[in-house]
């Protein structure tokens, strides 16, 4: 029995997915703390494959319940097209909760988020524009709209019309936006909220009965560690806290509860948007890297931008996060590459930087330093012991170890979720 913390220790989209769909066959409870409907999550479950926005990888498990815990920006329209797509395919939904405390993106979200990033020309941020950021704006600003408002629909209706009167202002006088129709809102999203108000809860109470009562809870991540609002590459970020603290928050529970802090990475770097990467390729490597893995996003279909392993970033995110294990996803994806690199720290002006940099105008300028590894060409995609594995992979997996100082206690080596290598933690 355990309380474990799954997050990205890169940029997001390390395969987090698979992780938490392995991990849900032993856990009662699976939370998702932050972010919105921009982030995915892909999960291949009794030969389909499942892309998931909002919802919980565990909702796909009858044992699981599943909690959208307060630190999550829900898009009502996202959240019951996944669910109806799920009841269209016979598959239960009635163990989900919406923590009450959880604020609802609106059409006039969407419509600020796309005007500011298309204002910012040429120093786009790289959004999904999917109204996240001005959503969580509103949070800040104690005028957003959240869950626990959708049980009395009068006053959920009245809300939704003042609030988009109000940003109707901003897009015509600001950013020269044509008005959205506002009773078309209302209406629509009062009849969301009539379907949604069923599962609106309290969150964190669920969650702390669970804990009292000795049972798993998994707390699933979105995004990834250097993607945080506050320890991440600002202003290249999202508008969350993936990182583990944001888990607590997100969730409502105290964090000496936590028994297990799991950073996913690849055996590689990718990012989405704009952004410093210091390991970047823009060649046949990085090339390969995108293919074979298959580095298009799973929310907007954007190729990523790939490149060798840094290991200055996963020192950070075990720092940042207090990481207790790493779990590595695509190792099969270096296969056929030889040698395979390894970024140990950052040249930086002449000088040599060991941490990663506060700055992300240094970031830019920082030129990685690599350590080469030999490369393996051998199948690995059937290995499910380290063992099996060839030496070099051992070696490489071995030198992750060594540079971060955190156990690599779980190794994925192909899509399927039968392609994972498991370890025994070291404590």
């Amino acid at each position: 029995m355990a309380v474990i913390i799954l997050l990205g220790a890169q940029w997001g989209d390390e395969g987090k997915g698979k992780i938490t769909d392995h991990l849900t066959r032993d856990a009662a409870v699976v939370a998702r703390w932050n972010g919105g409907d921009n982030a995915g999550h892909t999960v291949v479950w009794r030969g389909q494959t499942f892309k998931f926005h909002l919802l919980p990888s565990g909702i796909l498990y009858e044992h699981a319940t599943c909690i959208i815990g307060s630190g999550v920006v829900v898009n009502p329209k996202t959240l019951l097209g996944e669910l109806d797509n799920l009841k269209a395919q016979g598959l239960p939904t009635a163990r989900l909760v919406i923590s009450g405390g959880a604020h609802l993106i609106m059409p006039y979200h969407i419509a600020l988020d796309g005007a500011s990033e298309s204002s910012r020309g040429e120093k786009k941020i790289g959004t999904t524009k999917r109204g996240i950021g001005p959503t969580y704006a509103d949070k800040a600003w104690r005028a957003g709209i959240r869950a626990v408002e959708m049980l009395d629909l009068d006053h959920f209706a009245q809300r939704v019309r003042e609030q988009a009167e109000a940003r109707n202002i901003w897009l015509t006088q600001v950013y020269g936006q044509e008005p959205l129709d506002v009773p078309a809102i209302v209406e629509e999203y009062t009849e969301y909220a009539r379907r949604l108000a069923p599962m609106v809860g309290d969150a964190s109470l669920v969650i702390n009965e669970a804990i009292a009562a000795g049972k798993t809870v998994l707390c699933e991540g979105a995004q990834g560690t250097l993607l945080d609002l506050d320890h991440g590459t600002y202003p290249f970020v999202t508008s969350s806290s993936p990182i583990a603290g944001g888990a607590c928050v997100g969730l409502g529970f105290g964090p000496k509860l936590v028994d297990e802090v799991i950073g996913v990475a690849k055996a590689y770097t990718t990012r989405v948007g704009a952004g410093p990467m210091p390991t970047e390729l823009h060649d046949a490597v990085g090339d390969h890297l995108v293919e074979i893995g298959h580095e298009y996003g799973t929310t907007t279909g954007r190729r990523r931008r790939a490149g060798w392993l840094d290991l200055v970033i996963l020192r950070y995110a075990a720092r940042i996060n207090g990481l207790t294990q790493f779990a590595m996803t695509k190792l099969d994806v270096l296969t056929g590459l030889d040698p395979v690199r390894v970024c140990v720290a950052y040249e930086y002006r002449g000088q040599r930087l060991e941490h990663f940099p506060m700055d992300s105008r240094v970031l830019e300028e920082c030129r990685p330093i690599y350590e080469d590894l030999p490369g393996w060409d051998a199948d690995i995609s059937t290995t499910r012991s380290l063992e099996e594995l060839p030496a070099a992979a051992r070696r490489y997996v071995q030198r992750v170890e060594e540079l971060t100082g955190v156990p690599v206690t779980m190794i994925s080596v192909g899509p399927a979720r039968e392609q994972l290598i498991r370890r025994r933690p070291a404590h």
